[in-house]
């Protein structure tokens, strides 16, 4: 299949589970792909990994908008165009009460969500042309919430506003923009959230998410870049404006 032929993606947070499930299937479609984020020995693998006439890399941190802006023009300069824009470099934050809650992780949290979201989309919009689509991971709880987590929650909850915001921006243009809502992932990074939030070791702690999930079960980053190739391709040609629930029921 070549769903995604001849285009160009960028994602950052892309050395990451969902980052990199998704750089393979967009690959496997037929896709270029570039890879930001912050972990250089991962980047420099995973692209490897996908091909060094498909993929290439560059440290990036998505709170400062030089690095990001530097990012971008070497996708450019790489592939020569930008089709798919992914905002997927994320943190946990801290837990607790809020009354309790570290101003510092608030601020970090929400600096690299959403001020890294609005960054990339800020500094590779005008590369884009019609039929372009942008993507921000959010998560279940930018769909819902729950207790202790103000940070994340929050950050999650304002992607939404960012993405609705760029797609009524965009629409007049043919550029789509959506969130994606993840459920628990099968990754480390949900695990060390969930060791967090329930005080329990890593097998208690999934099982304790598991039951509150409907399908029972974390979900595979495979299974999340089945979304993203969706939401990235013309089989959601007339989706923009949406939030895009893949959580196994969470939010429903």
């Amino acid at each position: 299949m070549s769903r995604l032929a001849g285009k160009a993606a960028i994602i950052t947070g892309g050395e990451g589970s969902i980052g990199m499930a998704t750089a393979r299937a967009f690959v496997a479609e037929g896709a270029n792909v570039f890879l930001a984020g912050i972990a250089e020995a991962d980047l420099k693998a995973g692209a490897a990994g996908l091909g060094p006439d498909r993929a290439a890399w560059k440290v990036t941190d998505v709170t400062d908008s030089a690095q990001v802006k530097a990012a971008v023009e070497a996708a450019l300069a790489r592939f020569g165009r930008l089709d798919i824009v992914i905002a997927n470099a994320g943190v946990a934050g801290a837990t607790g009460p809020i009354a309790a809650y570290p101003e510092h992780d608030f601020d970090q949290t929400l600096a690299v969500h959403v001020r890294g979201a609005f960054l990339l989309a800020k500094h590779a919009v005008p590369h884009l042309s019609a039929g372009a689509s942008v993507i921000i991971t959010s998560s279940v709880v930018g769909l819902t919430a729950a207790p202790h987590i103000a940070g994340y929650a929050t950050a999650k909850h304002a992607q939404v506003g960012l993405m609705r915001t760029l797609a009524a921006e965009l629409a007049p243009r043919g550029i789509r923009v959506n969130t994606i809502h993840p459920g628990p992932v099968e990754n480390e990074f949900q695990h060390r959230v969930e060791e967090a939030a329930t005080g329990a070791d890593r097998g208690a702690a999934a099982a304790i998410f598991d039951g509150m999930i409907p399908l029972g079960r974390h979900a595979d980053p495979g299974e999340i870049a089945r979304a993203m190739l969706f939401l990235a391709s013309d089989d959601s040609s007339f989706m923009t404006g949406a939030t895009l629930a893949v959580d196994g029921g969470m939010s429903s």
